[in-house]
């Protein structure tokens, strides 16, 4: 099973722009906002405001407010989305599983298979050109002018939830709970074999590997790639496979997909990191037939973004969403306990 060249994208950090700027020892006093106005270029004032307001801004590690005086060796940095790129992109009717909409976000139930956003052989058929088109189809959209804002992405062969940013002040508020690990999501996937402990956290850099660009390794030294926490634990045990959640603190590219490999345990049917061999049980007989029908089941890797949960931009309050398994993820797991339960 090949996997398409183009499925890598950037970190989740890649969408925003990050600043770390030290006021030097002469700064003298000056509102928060004109000094950032200053400092940060092509960055409009409304823009700057959104972040202030959105608490992307921080000064020595706290929110504050525009006026804010700063002072010589405040330590100012803030997050901010990246300005559009100019690639046209064509509205397309594709079907979307929208789960929630409101004037500021909407919540998609991406399904595997899916691009998240155009690039290099997938200018069409992406989630973003179905976006565009739906946006187009809004009593508010202006001429087809509105973009959606992509605050995280999922794999192609991934399936699940993502949040979509409708206003760039929800772009930024959202993109601040990501900077601090505030947004709760959770993913479910099968991995081949049972993990000596119920729960762990995988702490380990994720960058590409040396001998395939599109693979990304584990760097437990440190040495290449960027700081990558997963935190998982096991839901059932099912002798050869299992199924667990884990919990991302960081977005990196293939960050669930490598840190299970390194450990040990590759996700079920996942052909970049070797879980679409048979890796636990025998090699022929039922149980081959049966592993190859269940591989067969599903596109990719067995993987779900199953639940997402933050902090509204405009009501301020926590909102949880969650979703259930895919249908082929659901029949593999069937086919799994069918056979662990017959023996």
């Amino acid at each position: 099973m090949s996997e398409d060249p183009v499925e890598i994208t950037s970190d989740e950090d890649d969408l925003f722009e990050h600043y770390r700027i030290v006021a030097d020892k002469g700064q003298s006093l000056m509102r928060l906002d004109k000094y950032l106005n200053l400092h940060v270029a092509n960055a409009s004032r409304t823009k700057i405001q959104n972040g202030i307001e959105a608490e992307a801004v921080r000064v020595n590690g706290q929110p504050t407010k525009a006026s804010y005086k700063v002072k010589p060796f405040d330590v100012v940095t803030l997050s901010l989305p990246q300005p559009p790129r100019d690639t046209e992109i064509i509205p397309e009717n594709l079907p979307l599983d929208i789960i929630y909409e409101d004037d500021v976000l909407l919540i998609v139930n991406k399904a595997a298979g899916m691009v998240v956003h155009p690039a290099f052989g997938n200018w069409t058929g992406t989630l973003i050109n179905g976006l565009v088109y739906h946006f187009q189809q809004l009593p508010t959209g202006r001429n087809g002018e509105g973009r959606p804002g992509l605050v995280h992405r999922i794999d192609k062969d991934t399936s699940g939830l993502l949040v979509i940013a409708k206003t760039e002040f929800a772009m930024t508020f959202l993109a601040s709970q990501f900077a601090d690990h505030s947004i709760e999501r959770t993913y479910h996937a099968l991995i081949w074999g049972e993990p000596k402990a119920e729960k762990g956290t995988i702490t380990g850099h994720v960058g590409r590997s040396a001998r395939d660009r599109r693979v990304m390794d584990v760097y437990v030294d440190g040495s290449q790639g960027k700081h990558a926490v997963t935190h998982y634990e096991v839901i059932k045990p099912l002798r050869y496979v299992s199924l667990i959640k884990c919990n991302l603190e960081t977005g990196r590219t293939h960050q669930i997909r490598a840190h299970m490999k390194h450990i040990g345990h590759p996700i079920f049917n996942d052909p970049m990191y070797g879980g679409d061999k048979i890796l636990r049980g025998g090699s022929s007989g039922s149980f081959k037939a049966m592993v190859e029908n269940a591989f067969g089941l599903i596109s990719g890797q067995a993987l779900h973004a199953k639940s997402l949960g933050f902090i509204h931009p405009t009501t301020r309050k926590w909102i949880q969403f969650d979703t259930e398994l895919p249908e082929g993820f659901r029949a593999i797991l069937e086919k799994w306990e069918n056979y662990v339960n017959s023996q």
